[in-house]
């Protein structure tokens, strides 16, 4: 007669041992945290201040630019933002010697105050050289617009070819400089963010 076989714990083990494993890997996923697991967007005033210091590094580039082109090509100081803030702010008009300071102060304001649009596109996630042929153009709109309605201008398809390239190459080396400022301060803050989200899973 046969012997009658015990189950034995070893065999049960291996019965077991056929079944599909069970899927714990969501128990171990990282899910998303609550709102402090990443930093927020800037402020407006954070987005302020990395718009002035792309704007004035960008004024200082290309007045760097027109200095050193001036020492070759000889050509003579423009007085046309002196002018320019000189009609919009209704003062009369005085020769270029009584317009230093006026031209300065349009020279350096107008461009600092423009850098904040371009950090705020690079904020939005708008960067790059796209992005500051953009500015670019914004930049040059400005200009066309403030002094032609002050009359200090002229619409610049009037200008000699030279004057268009001049200008054109200085306010590019502008803009392009402003972005290159304000896409670096947002990819810092970019950095940032997610240095944060690893920090917090």
């Amino acid at each position: 007669m046969p012997e009658a076989v015990e189950d034995h714990p070893c065999t049960e083990d291996r019965q077991h041992s056929t079944r599909l494993p069970m899927d714990t890997d969501h128990l171990y996923r990282t899910h998303p945290g609550p709102s402090r697991d990443r930093r927020p967007a800037l402020s407006w005033g954070q987005i302020l201040v990395h718009g002035l210091v792309a704007g004035a590094a960008g004024v200082a580039a290309m007045t760097i630019a027109e200095k050193l082109e001036q020492a070759v090509t000889r050509r003579p100081n423009s007085y046309v933002p002196g002018h320019t803030l000189e009609g919009l702010l209704g003062l009369p008009a005085k020769a270029d010697s009584e317009r230093l300071w006026l031209n300065w102060a349009m020279h350096w304001g107008q461009g600092i105050a423009l850098g904040p649009v371009r950090a705020l596109m690079a904020e939005k996630g708008i960067r790059g050289p796209v992005a500051s042929f953009v500015f670019l153009n914004l930049r040059l709109l400005t200009d066309q617009t403030l002094e032609n309605a002050t009359g200090v201008g002229a619409p610049p398809w009037t200008w000699p070819f030279d004057e268009q390239a001049t200008d054109l190459l200085h306010k590019a080396i502008y803009a392009y400089t402003a972005g290159a400022v304000a896409d670096g301060l947002a990819e810092s803050r970019d950095i940032e963010r997610r240095h944060d989200r690893n920090y917090y899973g």
